[in-house]
C-alpha cells in the first residue's frame, strides 16, 4: 500500500479554509487541549449541509468517503479513510446515555478555537465536549470526562 499524502497541519488548514462548520471532537480534541491521552484517528462533528465541502477539503489528502453525502445524511455518520481514519458525525443532534439532547448548532455557537501551529481548529467548549463523551459513555470516555473535569478546574 502506498502511503497517503496526509499532513495533519495541512489537513486542518484545508478544513479551516473551506469554511465548513466542523468541530474536532474525540480524543484528538483532548490532545489539542493538552490532556495526556492517545489516539490514532480523528473525529469530527459537522453541519449536515457541509458534507460536500468537508469531503472536498479532504480530497487532496487522498481521504475517501465511505458513503455518499446523501447516505451520510440519512445514517448520521460516515468515515473518510485511506491509511488515516476520520470518523465524521453529521447528525443535527445527538443524545447522551442520560437522554440529554445535544444540538450541533448550539455546540457550534459555544465552540472554542485551539491554535495548532498556525492553524485554527474548532473544538466544543469543555462542557459540550463532556456531553459528546456521554453519548457512548465507554470506559475510555468516562476517563476522558474525568480529565476534562480536572481541566475545567473541578477536583477529581
Amino acid at each position: 500500500m502506498e502511503p497517503s499524502a496526509f499532513d495533519e497541519i495541512q489537513f486542518f488548514r484545508a478544513v479551516h479554509q473551506s469554511g465548513v462548520r466542523a468541530l474536532l471532537i474525540g480524543r484528538r480534541a483532548l490532545v489539542f487541549l493538552g490532556l495526556p491521552v492517545l489516539t490514532a484517528d480523528y473525529d469530527f462533528w459537522l453541519a449536515v449541509d457541509d458534507i460536500e465541502a468537508f469531503n472536498a477539503a479532504a480530497t487532496p489528502f487522498d481521504l475517501r468517503p465511505s458513503r455518499t453525502a446523501e447516505e451520510a445524511r440519512r445514517r448520521g455518520r460516515y468515515v473518510l479513510e485511506n491509511d488515516e481514519h476520520v470518523d465524521v458525525l453529521v447528525a443535527r443532534s445527538i443524545t447522551t446515555v442520560q437522554g440529554q439532547v445535544v444540538d450541533f448548532n448550539a455546540v457550534w455557537s459555544r465552540r472554542q478555537t485551539v491554535a495548532v501551529e498556525d492553524v485554527s481548529v474548532y473544538v466544543p467548549s469543555l462542557d459540550d465536549l463532556i456531553l459528546t463523551k456521554q453519548v457512548a459513555a465507554r470506559a475510555k470516555d468516562l476517563e476522558d470526562i474525568r480529565l476534562l473535569r480536572i481541566l475545567r478546574g473541578e477536583r477529581p
